[in-house]
């Protein structure tokens, strides 16, 4: 086994662009290729969007532009000053959502709805790099998007499915918190807090994790004007947490302390309800309500998720999202949604500096074929192109050493196999160099009798779910 430390990440002196070791490029491959698999099992369909957009189209929602990596070109032509004109500005996309939101309207005529997608590809965002954050990362999403309407059942289908994807994965158990802005919206309704008041009180609110509960009541109070009893029932709110879906509903009328329940509270809790009560049936601990779990992002109309590494907590959520009911529109016709993203540098940049996970070789190659001298290099070629012919990665050695070094070469690169060519009239053999054990061998039919050693293992060093 190789330790992940093997797999860290390259160093450099430009932070926040990670560049990891081919280990550590096995570990990400691997996840991507497990979560790709896993949507695919669920009828998602594999999308990629441009890398660029207007800034324009970047900055409507609310995001701020000081995190968008505008182009340029270096040498602009003067007679075309289009670049400087904001209309005309490009910039890096910094998430998935916004480039997909225009890919639906793009392509509505064509795309049959409800549209199930999801998308691994980089995004790049220009803010301060520090733990388990970049500037350039893998985002992993998966949406599904409907015309006009879209059924409440995807709101509980979303998060179980990546929860399906993530526990495939050679990680720590990751847990999902829900809430739902209607419960929570509905709730500082029932308690006098203004319409006007609603979205700044669910920002602060969803900072409660960063900066504690007195914090947070101060800003209620100060910044925001709640009363102080409406900041205290905000937090009483806040603090409810449970799979139990009874436990839960009762919770949340109990923190009304008499304030008559709304409309929109009454539904939000039964679509709280419902996620709960399907999450324990098909997916056991998987899903929990969090009740201060908000989610700053103004687009949000229902379901939110958050969702934490075991024993990484402090990581913060490594998976989040939820529904919106306008964020993609044509202006005639209206696209809502619901989808959950996995920052996937984020989490695969704790994985490996925890040493999580294991790798068995830091190179794909399974066999390496020794060369006699250089002369008999073409037989040599010959085996590795065969075995390659029936999908085996085999390599031949870089040069015709003594047989002790070319074994050598195979070992630190974790390779499991030495494929040694015989003399003419004589068998072909092939060595398992972790046992020694040598047997005769034909390159058209031979196979390793443990199938994983095909190709680079992973293995978890920790529980996981």
């Amino acid at each position: 086994m190789r330790s992940m430390a093997q797999a860290r990440m390259a160093q450099s002196s430009l932070s926040g662009f990670p560049e990891w070791l081919p280990a550590g490029r096995i570990v990400e491959q691997h996840l991507i290729d497990v979560l790709r698999h896993t949507f695919e099992l669920h009828g998602f369909c594999g999308v990629e969007t441009r890398a660029v957009e207007p800034l324009s189209q970047l900055t409507k929602k609310g995001e701020t532009s000081k995190e968008v990596y505008l182009l340029s070109r270096l040498q602009a032509d003067p007679n075309e000053p289009a670049e400087t004109i904001p209309s005309k500005q490009l910039g890096l996309h910094f998430d998935l959502t916004v480039p997909f939101t225009r890919y639906v309207v793009d392509n509505a005529g064509t795309l049959h709805f409800p549209f199930k997608r999801y998308q691994i590809q980089k995004v790049w965002r220009g803010e301060r790099p520090q733990e388990g954050r970049f500037r350039e990362f893998y985002q992993v999403d998966i949406d599904v998007v409907g015309d006009g309407a879209l059924p409440f059942h995807y709101d509980v289908e979303t998060p179980l499915i990546m929860h399906e994807a993530l526990s495939v994965l050679p990680i720590p158990r990751i847990i999902i918190h829900v809430s739902n802005r209607k419960v929570a919206q509905g709730f500082y309704q029932a308690v006098g807090i203004g319409d006007d008041q609603l979205a700044e009180v669910l920002r602060v609110v969803d900072k409660l994790d960063k900066i504690g509960p007195e914090a947070v009541t101060v800003e209620l109070t100060g910044t925001v004007g709640t009363t102080p009893e409406q900041a205290a029932a905000a937090l009483r709110l806040a603090t409810i947490q449970g799979a139990d879906p009874q436990a839960v509903r009762d919770a949340v009328i109990t923190a009304l302390a008499g304030a008559e329940p709304t409309e929109l509270l009454a539904t939000g809790l039964d679509e709280l309800t419902e996620l709960l009560t399907t999450a324990a049936r098909r997916r056991p601990g998987a899903v929990i309500a969090d009740l201060k779990i908000a989610r700053g992002l103004d687009y949000y109309t229902g379901t939110v998720y958050e969702s934490f590494m075991e024993g990484a907590e402090d990581l913060g959520s490594v998976c989040s999202g939820g529904r919106y009911d306008n964020l993609a529109t044509n202006g005639k016709r209206t696209f809502p949604g619901v989808g959950i993203s996995i920052g996937l540098s984020r989490l695969l940049s704790r994985v490996i500096a925890d040493g999580a996970v294991e790798v068995t070789r830091s190179v794909p190659t399974a066999v390496l074929v020794a060369v006699t001298d250089e002369v008999h290099r073409p037989q040599s070629d010959a085996v590795a192109d065969t075995l390659r012919a029936r999908g085996i990665s085999a390599d031949t050695a870089p040069t015709a050493a003594k047989f002790g070094k070319q074994i050598k070469f195979a070992d630190k690169r974790g390779i499991p196999f030495v494929w040694f060519p015989g003399a003419v009239g004589q068998a072909d053999s092939v060595k398992d160099i972790r046992s020694g054990e040598q047997v005769d061998a034909d390159a058209a039919t031979w196979t390793p009798a443990d199938p994983a050693d095909l190709t680079p293992q992973l293995r978890a060093t920790a529980p996981t779910s």
